[in-house]
């Protein structure tokens, strides 16, 4: 069994709300896979579980987890509700993910890749880990059966060094065919107004947050592909969708009558 279900992090929901869906739903569908003798449960939490939307060194599964807020904190809770369930579990910790139709922060980083403009991001020399969709449901799968990954907590991460964040649109303009545009700027002058705007937006975009995968590769986790391919495979792939779309719209000719 694979529980995905959560109410995602936001400012519309209670920590009530997160409590009730993200601990007290899990612990409830937990305690029902236990009765019904399920095999193994896969519960996808959050590397918010174990952080706040920044982290000043590499996390590991060995840190003592410090969520920062409600949604951090309830899915810790669901993680100790799953443990208490009595239930063959594995519990996943994915950072960040891209992938078709993402939303959240990467959604804000594919549209300011997208844009015409130079970004004046060469000064953010700061490293955050992403984890293709692919990635994750190859990870889901090998939790699934893997002997190594029962009773075990995972961070989900790509593999490889973490991008810094001109990095990332560099290479989703490059993979567009485009020059990167990347120009400096003294940090702070993007830093300040932003903080005093959304200080929990500057931190996931403009903070450090570097998560480890080295347990899960080391149980025997394949993932199939670092952050580098697996952003080239995004824009081509959606380069692809667009074209496909193009064709479909255009009406078919109808050859002209010879006289």
């Amino acid at each position: 069994m694979i529980h995905l279900a959560a109410i995602a992090d936001s400012a519309a929901a209670t920590p009530a709300l997160h409590d009730r869906v993200n601990r007290g739903a899990t612990e409830k569908l937990a305690l029902a896979a236990a009765n019904s003798g399920i095999s193994r449960f896969i519960f996808v939490s959050s590397i918010r579980a174990q952080c706040g939307p920044s982290a000043d060194h590499a996390l590991t599964e060995r840190d003592s987890p410090t969520p920062s807020d409600a949604y951090g904190r309830s899915k810790l809770a669901a993680e100790a509700a799953v443990r208490a369930a009595g239930v063959p579990f594995s519990i996943l910790r994915p950072v960040q993910l891209y992938g078709p139709g993402v939303k959240g922060n990467f959604s804000l980083l594919l549209r300011a890749a997208r844009s015409r403009w130079p970004l004046p991001l060469k000064g953010f020399v700061n490293r955050r880990s992403l984890l293709g969709v692919d990635n994750l449901v190859s990870a889901i799968g090998f939790a699934l059966s893997a002997p190594a990954a029962a009773g075990e907590t995972f961070i989900v991460a790509d593999p490889g060094i973490p991008p810094r964040l001109a990095d990332v649109i560099a290479i989703l303009r490059e993979a567009q065919g485009r020059h990167p545009l990347i120009v400096p700027l003294p940090r702070y002058f993007v830093e300040k107004p932003m903080r005093l705007v959304r200080r929990d937006l500057w931190e996931r975009l403009g903070g450090n947050l570097r998560a480890d995968p080295g347990k899960l590769l080391a149980a025997g986790w394949q993932p199939l592909h670092d952050t580098r391919e697996g952003l080239i495979a995004l824009i081509q792939a959606a380069g692809a969708g667009a074209a496909s779309r193009s064709r479909k719209t255009i009406p078919p000719t109808t050859p002209t009558p010879k006289t």
